[in-house]
């Protein structure tokens, strides 16, 4: 049955090449979020969460903004980022939580508290609030409970009748030891619960959003999270794609070279992703994967070129000090020439030029410099505005499908289908004559006729970045003639 259709669709066809020379943005993210802070955490685990500022995080996932936290606390890495972000805030994301408390707790531990002016604290992230019992006594009746994020402090308010003084507490916390990469890749059961990163076709059934971009904080470094983002990519609903911001790990990479071979090592070389390579600072303490701040300013370009993502993010200004690989690398930056290693080698870095970090490198992850890969995988941009058009087709046309097929409705789709690659060449996004014409369907001996199967072919040219501009300057001792009088007619 692998043959049968019923819907619309869109394929990527054969490259014809001569030379090889708000629809919204709907980034999706992966990972773990603190939602053993908060007392229902039902609706915040394996499905996907819509978050449009930093309260509706901390109310719907909770939030830390120390980074050193983030390894626990994933998601709230590409929070931080893109709802702390001094050049801007770009959202709405959304999150996929993989962090259990029912699944993922300690056994249970008894800690004494001290109440002062009836009041006691416990320094406590990993706690998972819902679980926190003081023996005989009432939440609501006997004390109240608040947490303070920024401290990472649980307050126990004592309003009970008979002030209390000493006494134990007992909870459970959160075990990530069995929070693992199975658990981010997650999967689907027999009754169609998904999980993990299955979860990513829930974004269009519950929101109406097709995904744009897949990310996965901390995790996307370990090869078959990685895998599993790109194959999810591919198919979500059995409709659209999206591209994927991946990270090579630093721990045990610590130059160019070995980032080099890490890629090559394990497969980080599929056309529907960028990966990146090392992390980078902002300010003195905090760290961020490359991936996170590059696909900020990637939403934020498409959001300038009205949702069409014919910009690529490289060169793009981030919210960066220098560039990270451990607490004793003595890594302070690369120039150009040490970046341009890692991006012909597919690798998007990040170099210092006019008074910015900047994002560093157009290519996706399968090109290499004198590799072997395909014309339309050479560009990021290359990618992502092929998905565009077969996103936007499928989105269009999904409601015609079981309508008669009159000539009408071909020659309408025909029509609309160039009038708008007509109009990506008018902003810029294609170059060149693009075209669509009916390519199957046209014969009524064909077979895909009988089963009212038809296929329209577009030709597009992608516009390419100005990946490099020289400009060459020669000397010559032609101007010396001005000092004897000689320029400009007689002296």
């Amino acid at each position: 049955m692998a043959g049968y259709k019923y819907g619309v669709y869109g394929n990527i066809g054969d490259d014809v090449v001569q030379s090889v020379s708000r629809a919204s943005v709907v980034p999706v993210y992966f990972g773990t979020a603190p939602v053993n802070l908060l007392a229902d955490y039902k609706n915040a685990v394996n499905t996907p969460v819509r978050i449009y500022n930093l309260n509706e995080a901390r109310e719907k996932l909770g939030h830390f903004a120390d980074s050193s936290l983030w390894s626990k606390f994933t998601l709230c890495e590409a929070i931080e980022a893109h709802f702390n972000n001094e050049a801007g805030n770009i959202g709405p994301i959304y999150v996929v939580n993989v962090l259990d408390p029912d699944i993922h707790a300690s056994a249970e531990v008894t800690e004494e508290l001290t109440f002062v002016n009836r009041k006691a604290t416990l320094a406590e992230t990993d706690i998972i609030i819902s679980t926190f019992v003081i023996d005989g006594k009432v939440l609501g009746t006997d004390y109240t409970l608040s947490y303070n994020s920024t401290k990472g402090v649980l307050t126990i308010t004592d309003i009970g009748t008979t002030p209390m003084t000493t006494i134990d507490a007992s909870f459970k916390r959160i075990d990530f030891e069995e929070i693992t990469a199975e658990t981010v890749i997650g999967g689907t059961d027999s009754n169609g619960l998904t999980t993990g990163i299955a979860s990513l076709r829930q974004v269009y059934q519950n929101y109406n959003a097709i995904p744009t971009y897949l990310a996965a904080p901390g995790w996307s470094e370990d090869p078959t999270v990685y895998d599993a983002l790109v194959a999810a990519s591919q198919g979500i609903n059995d409709h659209w794609r999206a591209f994927v911001f991946a990270d090579i790990p630093t721990t045990n990479v610590a130059n160019i070279a070995a980032a080099i071979k890490w890629k090559e090592d394990n497969g980080y070389i599929s056309g529907y992703s960028k990966v990146f390579w090392p992390k980078v600072k902002s300010g003195s303490t905090t760290i961020y994967h490359l991936s996170t701040l590059a696909l900020v300013e990637k939403i934020r370009c498409d959001i300038n070129n009205n949702n069409i993502p014919f910009e690529t993010c490289a060169n793009k200004p981030i919210s960066a000090s220098g560039l990270y690989i451990s607490d004793s690398s003595k890594l302070v930056g690369y120039d150009r020439p040490d970046a341009n290693t890692l991006t012909a080698a597919g690798i998007t870095t990040a170099i210092y030029w006019e008074s910015n970090w900047r994002i560093w490198g157009d290519h996706t992850a399968a090109y290499a410099d004198g590799g072997d890969y395909m014309a339309r995988e050479i560009f990021d941009t290359n990618m992502l505005m092929i998905f565009y058009i077969t996103n936007e087709f499928q989105r269009e046309w999904g409601n015609t499908i079981d309508q008669p097929m009159t000539l009408a409705l071909r020659d309408t789709i025909l029509n609309r289908e160039q009038e708008k690659l007509d109009a990506l060449v008018s902003v810029g996004a294609l170059i060149g004559t693009p075209t669509v014409e009916l390519t199957s369907g046209q014969s009524s001996e064909s077979s895909d006729v009988l089963l009212a199967s038809f296929e329209w072919h577009i030709s597009a040219t992608i516009t390419p970045p100005l990946k490099a501009a020289t400009v060459i300057v020669s000397y010559t001792d032609a101007g010396f003639a001005v000092l004897y009088g000689d320029e400009g007619g007689e002296a």
